[in-house]
This record gives structure tokens, sequence and C-alpha cells, in this order.
């Protein structure tokens, strides 16, 4: 286990830019991903990348908006959303585990506490 604090959410306007920070303490954890979930709704992949940034996955539905990278050194996590729209609204949740990507959320050990993205039209 390993623990979890995102931070960067908040209110943008459709089109604009939000930057999610994710920071990891504990044992050193090897793939991360980025997870959201909308209200009445399932828990979402939306972008992952392993232990060194050589590889990410992202969602088709963020795919050319949203990027996720990592900074080894200060053991954090990142998310640029850009060109945001009011159906990215939901809650972001940083997830970690200790092998390759995954695009499950059951596959996930470790979880932060969710921040709030509200994109408004």
């Amino acid at each position: 286990q390993v623990q979890l604090v995102e931070s960067g959410g908040g209110l943008v306007q459709a089109g604009g830019s939000l930057r999610l920070s994710c920071v990891a303490a504990g044992r050193t954890v090897y793939a991360m991903a980025w997870f959201r979930q909308a209200p009445g709704k399932e828990r979402d992949f939306v972008a992952g990348i392993n232990w060194n940034g050589g590889s990410t996955a992202t969602a088709d539905s963020v795919k050319g908006r949203f990027t996720i990278s990592r900074d080894n050194a200060i053991n954090t996590v990142y998310l640029q959303m850009n060109s945001l729209k009011p159906e990215d609204t939901a809650v972001y949740y940083c997830a970690a585990r200790s092998l390759s990507i995954r695009r499950t959320a059951d596959e996930y050990h470790s979880w932060g506490q969710g921040t709030q993205v509200t994109v408004s039209s």
C-alpha cells in the first residue's frame, strides 16, 4: 500500500486547462494512473504511466487533450488537462499498482481521496 494525495482540481470554463498532481508517500510504486468518476457512473480509466515514464496509456475520450507524466525525484504524477469539456466533470482519482499499467480500477491497490473537477459550459 502507498499513500496518495491529489490536488489541483477546481472549476474551469469549457476550453480551459487544469493540472492535477498526485504525490505518493511510502514504498516505491511502479505504474500509476488517473481514473475519474461522475455521479451515478462507474470509475473510468483516464490515463496511466509506468514506473519510469517510458510507457503511457490514454483513454480515447481524452486522447490529444490530456497528458500524464511523472517526476520520480519528487514522487509526483501529473495529469495535464487541456481543452476541457463539460463531460470531463468528475471526481478524479490517482491510483497505484506494483506492476504494469492496467485500465481496470480493481487492479490498483492504492487510491487517493479524489479531487473534484468541474467544467462549466
